[in-house]
């Protein structure tokens, strides 16, 4: 109970406000490196998010640093992944060098020893990577490639490849994104001026399937073929139990 009573309250506003910067500091640095940082790790990247995440850690929590210090190699670290990451795009060696090159582990349905031997992979690994995929028998297996993230591309073997519309020599339709017109029972503007449709028009037709404003949607779609789709509120309706 003492030890609440003796809280040293100044130091851990300092911790609070450090935090903070290196909540912001870290935010700001990952938007400039953009989405690649958090969905395609590679290597370099990987060592580049530890060592950033480190010196915020570092930041918050030692108060016998000043916080500049903590700030300043984050910045540092951020602002050379960037550079790093520019060149890459520029140079196809760089590209090689700092984020590597996929690796076959498969081919023609042969195991590439020596390729799992250079990239640390044992059999067991590779088989529970293949599982992951949908194969359970590799000799369904065409290619394996491992990326230069981590991943496993699959080429399964022609026979063992999934019927698509062609195959069945179906009309195929065509594909489009849809756009959301109305969010949280909220007109979004810019997107109706890009698929060239007016409020009147929405209004119509949503009149068509019994609304008269926006107060019970939660999302309404429009697609390629100018179909709406109303996705109503439903916060009444509980959930039901996927496992008894």
């Amino acid at each position: 109970m003492s030890d609440l009573v003796d809280v040293n309250w100044v130091e851990l506003f300092d911790v609070f406000i450090r935090a903070m910067l290196s909540l912001v500091t870290l935010f700001l640095i990952t938007k400039m490196l953009g989405k690649k940082q958090v969905s395609q790790l590679s290597l370099f990247d990987y060592v580049i998010g530890i060592s950033i995440g480190n010196f915020a850690a570092e930041m918050t929590i030692n108060l016998e640093s000043h916080y500049l210090n903590g700030i300043l190699a984050v910045v540092v670290f951020g602002v050379m992944a960037y550079l790093v990451s520019y060149a890459t795009l520029k140079s196809i060696k760089l590209r090689r060098f700092f984020m590597g090159t996929p690796t076959i582990m498969i081919q023609d349905g042969k195991l590439l020893e020596k390729n799992m031997i250079k990239v640390k992979l044992d059999i067991n690994d590779l088989l529970e990577e293949c599982r992951a995929k949908g194969f359970f028998d590799i000799s369904e297996i065409e290619y394996a490639i491992m990326e230069v993230n981590g991943t496993l591309s699959i080429l399964p073997k022609g026979k063992y490849k999934p019927l698509v519309i062609e195959d069945m020599n179906l009309p195929i339709q065509k594909q489009g994104l849809c756009a959301n017109v109305i969010i949280d029972s909220k007109l979004m503007n810019n997107n109706l001026k890009i698929i060239k449709k007016s409020e009147d028009w929405l209004l119509k037709e949503l009149k068509k399937q019994g609304y008269k404003d926006y107060e019970r949607i939660l999302l309404a779609t429009v697609d390629i073929d100018n179909k709406l789709v109303v996705f109503e509120r439903n916060r009444d309706i509980s959930p039901k139990d996927v496992l008894e």
